[in-house]
């Protein structure tokens, strides 16, 4: 449920109502002796939250590293290969 800024009319006064989407703008002011009307603000919006990781830079390895792991993975995939390879020969 988002926030909403309003802002009084008559006596300028602003205030914020945390509400649902789907109610209803407010239409009176909550000041005491004050029965202007209110107005909506423009808000900025909510700030987007990321969770998890791969959303920085940091979280990204280094280029040296990445090509080792890219090197060793082609040695890991071979062995099993074989393995798997004399497994069949012994059946």
């Amino acid at each position: 449920m988002p926030n909403y800024d309003y802002k009084c009319e008559t006596c300028g006064h602003v205030f914020e109502v945390f509400q649902k989407m789907s109610d209803d703008k407010l239409t009176d002011c909550p000041e005491g002796g004050c029965a202007g009307n209110v107005r909506r603000l423009l808000g900025a919006g909510a700030g987007v939250i990321f969770k998890g990781s791969g959303f920085y830079e940091t979280d990204n390895r280094s280029k040296s590293y990445s090509d080792g792991a890219k090197g060793d993975s082609g040695k890991s995939s071979g062995s099993s290969e074989s393995k798997s390879a004399s497994k069949s020969k012994e059946s």
